[in-house]
């Protein structure tokens, strides 16, 4: 394996993705890519009467800093890491960039809802499973497989 991108937000199981990512990588000894994405616009109040407008996002230090925190887990787990800020939509971005960089595997998160909330939803990780035409790894939340344990 030469090349794996994780997908990060910040959250609980992206965290896990990125512990989990970063073990694999090490035993591989491969580079890790991080990648967040923000969106393209923000949809701000633009009056009364519930009207919107939609301006360009600008990225701010908060949407570097699950970036941030991956990396200095890289560093200290002795992987080589390369990190990535994306815009856009989650799905189509995380799936052509690991395309763009040629990764061998796409790792992400998985918050562990329901067949019925990420049909309400929607899901970042189930429309990575759907797009990507390279291995994806779900790494699913612990809190999730000890919430269905209790069950």
């Amino acid at each position: 394996m030469d090349r794996i991108l994780i997908a990060t937000d910040g959250s609980p199981s992206s965290d896990e993705a990125v512990d989990f990512g970063l073990e694999l990588a090490a035993d591989q000894s491969a580079p890790v890519t991080f990648v967040h994405v923000v969106p393209a616009v923000d949809v701000v109040p633009a009056g009364g009467f519930g009207l919107t407008g939609a301006v360009p996002h600008e990225p701010t230090e908060g949407d570097s800093s699950s970036l941030d925190e991956a990396q200095a887990r890289a560093e200290a787990a002795g992987v080589t890491s390369y990190t990535r800020l994306l815009r856009g939509d989650p799905t189509d971005e995380i799936v052509a960039y690991a395309d763009t960089i040629d990764a061998d595997l796409i790792v992400v998160g998985s918050r562990g809802h329901g067949t019925f909330a990420s049909a309400l939803l929607g899901s970042v990780s189930r429309g990575i499973l759907r797009e990507a035409r390279r291995p994806v790894l779900v790494v699913r939340a612990a809190a999730a497989r000890q919430a269905a344990a209790l069950a």
